[in-house]
């Protein structure tokens, strides 16, 4: 772990993602004794008290930077250690699979797949609606969880994305949206939290999230 003095939370820089929004929404929150640190090394991630997977863009090329960058091992020890926190296309890698650039397996924490909106994606009066879905949408919380503290139930967030996942086991859903149909936007077991919208561009809801991941023990 990290020393004494100071809580490390360690926002993982493998190529993509807007790391500098993340960081620094992270430290507007943060407290005195604890440090945002945007890292690509992998000790310093092992020595982290606390770990974010930020995501954006084509997840062949996101899942394909963490193994050449060498920081997948890295990666899964902190999901099976510490808190852990996965956004927006982090929330995709953590699938078994997803059927972006004609299927791709990912880092398979949570079992079950992602799967595209479609070009013909219509609401269920008919209506076509536009993909990606972009902008903001209501969460309804499926769970009560620490990284929900403060934060309303159907509190908007802000979405860009084409694609959303569907775990197998659906008791890990913590979080859903409705979007032409109800998807989940929200998976949560143990230590592990991630979602698919933009905390850093959701204003006081998206930092009260990251508020309670900076003060979470990593306990459901």
């Amino acid at each position: 772990m990290a020393n004494s003095q100071k809580s490390i939370v360690a926002v993982i820089d493998y190529g993509m993602g807007n790391l500098h929004s993340v960081a620094k929404a992270l430290e507007h929150v943060a407290n005195e004794n604890t440090d945002v640190i945007v890292t690509s090394d992998p000790a310093v991630i092992d020595a982290a008290d606390r770990v974010l997977l930020p995501g954006v863009g084509a997840i062949r090329d996101c899942v394909g930077e963490m193994y050449s960058s060498g920081l997948v091992p890295s990666i899964k020890k902190a999901m099976a250690e510490k808190p852990f926190l996965a956004i927006c296309v982090g929330i995709q890698a953590l699938m078994s699979h997803s059927e972006e650039n004609g299927g791709i397996e990912c880092l398979d924490h949570f079992k079950g797949n992602t799967l595209f909106f479609g070009q013909n994606h219509k609401d269920p009066q008919g209506n076509k609606l536009k993909v990606p879905h972009m902008g903001w949408n209501q969460v309804k919380q499926t769970i009560n969880h620490p990284l929900w503290h403060n934060v309303p139930d159907g509190a908007r967030f802000y979405f860009v994305h084409s694609f959303y996942v569907v775990p197998d086991n659906k008791t890990e859903v913590a979080g859903v949206c409705e979007y032409g149909h109800e998807f989940c936007v929200s998976l949560a077991r143990d230590n592990v939290f991630a979602v698919q919208f933009h905390p850093e561009k959701s204003h006081k809801d998206g930092l009260q999230l990251y508020k309670n991941f900076l003060n979470w023990d990593g306990k459901p």
